[in-house]
């Protein structure tokens, strides 16, 4: 229970300014990429006509966001986007499961995570709305229906990075305190499977998916 808030920092002066680094959040988010970089070497290795278990996985994987993509998009835009919400959706869920293994945290557990791929998503979906419509389109579409609309659909753009990021954060935050408060409770006498399973496995996988599906909806928005 005492590990509710503790948080390991690097602070470094710089010219006056001290600049914090979350070490956690750094080895953790580090160790989720390492992990995907096996499993892309060990599924892209020895495959062939019989694939391997890893293999089937990741040309699942693959497969399934190529197909979603192209059906919120379009087959050409498929190509572009496709590569993007496949290592999205297996950046999150690895993050996700990644505090089922006992002291290992979720880094999406930290607001900067979920909020920094909300607004890589954002800034993504704008540039390619600019570049599909043209900047003077773009920004016509702010002022429609009509002209003193247009705070209110600047708002709303803005609402959408902090919908998904604060959705994400949420659903694993709370997860983790309810977790962590439980075994306080019982003593960790009685490690709450079922809440592991449940909030790492079940939430983590859910809470991925729709992170990513709103990213790829948010472009298919500006896009079309």
């Amino acid at each position: 229970m005492e590990d509710l808030g503790r948080i390991h920092q690097l602070i470094i002066s710089i010219w006056g300014y001290n600049l914090t680094f979350n070490l956690e959040l750094i080895m953790m988010t580090w160790i989720v990429i390492g992990i995907l970089l096996v499993f892309g070497y060990l599924s892209r290795k020895n495959s062939g006509r019989i694939p391997n278990p890893l293999q089937i996985l990741g040309e699942l994987l693959v497969s399934t966001f190529y197909g979603l993509t192209e059906d919120a998009l379009d087959k050409e835009s498929a190509k572009k986007y496709g590569p993007l919400s496949c290592a999205l959706f297996m950046f999150l869920l690895m993050s996700n499961w990644l505090g089922i293994i006992p002291h290992l945290e979720e880094p999406t557990k930290d607001l900067n995570t979920p909020l920094s791929l909300g607004l890589m998503g954002f800034f993504i979906a704008h540039y390619a709305g600019i570049k599909a419509k043209g900047i003077k389109v773009y920004v016509r579409s702010y002022f429609e229906p009509i002209f003193f609309m247009m705070p209110l659909n600047l708002i709303g753009e803005l609402a959408k990075v902090v919908s998904i990021s604060f959705r994400l954060f949420g659903n694993i935050m709370g997860g983790s305190i309810i977790i962590l408060v439980i075994s306080y409770l019982s003593y960790s006498l009685i490690l709450p499977p079922f809440l592991n399973a449940f909030f790492g496995l079940f939430v983590g996988t859910v809470q991925a998916f729709v992170f990513t599906m709103l990213t790829i909806v948010y472009i298919s928005v500006q896009v079309k």
